[in-house]
C-alpha cells in the first residue's frame, strides 16, 4: 500500500469516527447546558465555592466570573511552581524561575500550553498532576462556558441573562470532560502510554550507555490535553514521544480526541437555538476548511524533489517514522486548526509551504473546528460578519438567527477579530527590531522570521505549538508571549460576552422573503470565503516575508 493511500484511509476512518460520535455527543452537551438538575458532587462543589447555580447572570457578571476564576487560577499555578522544590514528588527538581513560572501559569490557564521548558526535566508529579493537568480541564471548561453563553444570546429574547458561569464551568468539567477523559486514558494505556508515579531511573540504550527517564501520570494527562485542545506535553518531544503516543492507532485516536468536542459543539449549537440546520451550516464551513487544509498539507509534504525525497516517499525530516508523512500531516493540521498545540512532528522541519499551512491555520482564528468552545464562538463571530457583508451587498439590514446585526453588534465583532492580529504582528515587529530577541533565533532569513512569527501567532491564538528552532526560554519571550497569551484569550471573551448580552436583549425579528437563509450551502460558502479573505488581507504581508518566501525559494 502506498503512503498516500494509507493517508487517505486514515483520514476516511477519522471522518467516520467523528460522524458516529457527532450526534450523541452534541445532543448530550445540549442537555448538559440546558439541564436544571444538579448532581450530588456538583452540589458539593457549589457549596465549597459559595455559588448559586440557579442564579442567572447578565454578561458583565458572567465576565467577572470568567476573569476572577482565571486570575485565581494563574496565581495558584504560579505559586505552585515557585514552591515546587519544597513539595513531595518533586523528583529533585528545583522551583521554577519567576519569568518561566509566569509564562507557564498564563499558558495553561489560557488554554495555550506553550512550554519554554523540558517537561521531564523541570516539573515534578505534583505540579504536573495537581497544577497543569487540572488546568487542562478547567481552561477547556471556561472556553465551553463562554461559547454556550453566546449560543444562549442567540437563543434567548428580551432578556440580558446568559446563564450561570459557575454552573456551566462545573457541568462542563464533571459531565463532559471528565468522563470522556477517563475513557480516553484507558484506551491510551491499552495502546502503551505510561501511567505511574515512578521516580527517575536509568534506561539502557541500543547503542550502549544509559539515559535517565522519569515516569508520570502521562496517559491521563494526554487524554485531557487532546480532548480539551490544550496541547502541553508531559515530555519535551510531546506527542512524538512513545510514552505519550506509542503507535499509529494511538496517533489517530489522539487526533480524534482533538476534533471530537469542537465538531460536536455545532450540533449542540443547532439544538440550543432550535434549528439543527443552522448547526449543519457551521459544521459544513468548518469541515471544508479542515479537509482542504489537510489535503493541501499532505500534497505539500508528499511532493518529491530529488532522490532523497523519492527514496523516503516524501519530506520525512522532523517526522516520526512510526506515523509517517500522512499521520504527521493530519495531526499537524488538526492541532493548528484547533487551539491544541500538541505536536507529533517538528513543524519547523516541514517544507516552507507546509510550515505556512500550520501558521495560517492558527491565523484563521483556529475556528475549523477550533478550540473547545473558542472554535464555536470564533466561528459564530465570523458568521455575524458574513451576514453583515451579505446585508451590505443587497442593501438590507442584516439578520442572523432572528437577531438584527446593528452597529453595536458589528463593532463588537470587529473588535474581536482585531485583537489577535494586533498582538501577533505588534510583538513580532518589536521582536525583529530589537537585538536581544534575535539572539534566540537559530536560523536567519525567511525561516528565522517564521520562527518569531510562529511563536507569537501560537501564543496570541492560544495554540501552544512552536517551530522548535527558537530558544523561547528567555525573560523577553517568557514575558511577552505570556502577555500575548493572556490578552489573546481573555480580551476576545469580553467582546463575545458583550455581544451575547446585546443579542439576548433583542426581540426576535420575523423571517421574511428577503431574509438571508443562513442554513443553506450558499451561506456556508460565503462564510468560508469571508474567513479566508479577512485572514489573507490581515496576514499575507507577514506570510510573504516568511513561509511563502521560503517555499518559493526551495
Amino acid at each position: 500500500m502506498s503512503p498516500q493511500l494509507a493517508g487517505v484511509l486514515q483520514l476516511t476512518a477519522l471522518i467516520a469516527a467523528l460522524a458516529l460520535a457527532y450526534r450523541p455527543l452534541g445532543d448530550h452537551m445540549a442537555k448538559v447546558y440546558s439541564s436544571e438538575k444538579n448532581y450530588t458532587p456538583e452540589k458539593w462543589i457549589y457549596k465549597v465555592i459559595g455559588a448559586n447555580p440557579a442564579a442567572e447572570m447578565r454578561w458583565p457578571a458572567y465576565l467577572r466570573g470568567v476573569l476572577a476564576f482565571s486570575a485565581v487560577s494563574v496565581l495558584f499555578l504560579y505559586l505552585l511552581q515557585r514552591i515546587q522544590g519544597s513539595l513531595p514528588g518533586s523528583l529533585g527538581f528545583s522551583s521554577i524561575d519567576p519569568d518561566q513560572a509566569f509564562n507557564t501559569a498564563a499558558s495553561f490557564v489560557a488554554n495555550t500550553n506553550w512550554q519554554s521548558y523540558y517537561g521531564e526535566q523541570a516539573m515534578g508529579h505534583v505540579v504536573q498532576t495537581g497544577g497543569l493537568a487540572v488546568q487542562n480541564f478547567l481552561s477547556a471548561a471556561v472556553g465551553m462556558a463562554v461559547a454556550v453563553a453566546l449560543v444562549r444570546g442567540f437563543a434567548r429574547s428580551r432578556t440580558g441573562e446568559l446563564g450561570n458561569f459557575w454552573a456551566d464551568l462545573v457541568r462542563g468539567t464533571v459531565r463532559i470532560l471528565l468522563p470522556i477523559s477517563v475513557i480516553g486514558a484507558i484506551v491510551l494505556v491499552a495502546c502503551g502510554a505510561i501511567q505511574n508515579f515512578s521516580g527517575i531511573h536509568q534506561v539502557g540504550q541500543f547503542m550502549g550507555g544509559t539515559q535517565e527517564w522519569n515516569g508520570g501520570a502521562v496517559a491521563s494527562q494526554e487524554a485531557i490535553k487532546e480532548l480539551g485542545t490544550n496541547g502541553g506535553g508531559y515530555f519535551n518531544a510531546n506527542s512524538a514521544h512513545p510514552f505519550e503516543n506509542p503507535n499509529p492507532f494511538s496517533n489517530l485516536f489522539e487526533i480524534f480526541l482533538i476534533l471530537l468536542i469542537p465538531f460536536a459543539l455545532t450540533r449542540t449549537f443547532g439544538r440550543m437555538v432550535g434549528s439543527l440546520r443552522q448547526g449543519y451550516a457551521i459544521l459544513g464551513a468548518m469541515a471544508v476548511i479542515w479537509i482542504g487544509f489537510t489535503a493541501l498539507m499532505m500534497w505539500t509534504e508528499f511532493a518529491h524533489r530529488g532522490p532523497a525525497f523519492e527514496i523516503a516517499g516524501g519530506s520525512m525530516e522532523g517526522k516520526e517514522t512510526r506515523f509517517g508523512i500522512a499521520g504527521s500531516s493530519i495531526f499537524a493540521v488538526a492541532t493548528t486548526l484547533t487551539s491544541t498545540g500538541a505536536v507529533n512532528s517538528f513543524h519547523s522541519s516541514y517544507t516552507g509551504f507546509g510550515g505556512g499551512i500550520t501558521m495560517l491555520g492558527m491565523q484563521l482564528g483556529e475556528i475549523a473546528p477550533g478550540g473547545v468552545g473558542s472554535g464555536l464562538y470564533g466561528m459564530l463571530i465570523m458568521a455575524v460578519i458574513a451576514v453583515f457583508i451579505a446585508g451590505l451587498m443587497v442593501g438590507r439590514t442584516p439578520e442572523y438567527l432572528g437577531k438584527k446585526i446593528g452597529t453595536r453588534q458589528i463593532k463588537l465583532a470587529a473588535c474581536y477579530i482585531l485583537v489577535t492580529p494586533a498582538l501577533v504582528l505588534g510583538f513580532t515587529a518589536v521582536a525583529m527590531a530589537l537585538p536581544t530577541p534575535g539572539d534566540s533565533m537559530t536560523n536567519s532569513g525567511a525561516h528565522g522570521f517564521s520562527e518569531i512569527l510562529y511563536a507569537y501567532t501560537s501564543g496570541a491564538n492560544n495554540n501552544g505549538s512552536a517551530f522548535a528552532g527558537l530558544n523561547a526560554d528567555t525573560q523577553w519571550f517568557n514575558t511577552t508571549i505570556g502577555i500575548a497569551m493572556l490578552l489573546g484569550r481573555f480580551v476576545p471573551m469580553v467582546f463575545v460576552l458583550a455581544l451575547a448580552g446585546s443579542l439576548a436583549e433583542q426581540k426576535p425579528v420575523p423571517e421574511t422573503a428577503g431574509t438571508l437563509r443562513t442554513d443553506k450551502p450558499l451561506y456556508a460558502g460565503l462564510l468560508v470565503g469571508t474567513i479566508l479573505i479577512i485572514t489573507g488581507l490581515t496576514y499575507f504581508p507577514a506570510l510573504a516575508l516568511g513561509p511563502l518566501a521560503e517555499g518559493l525559494a526551495s
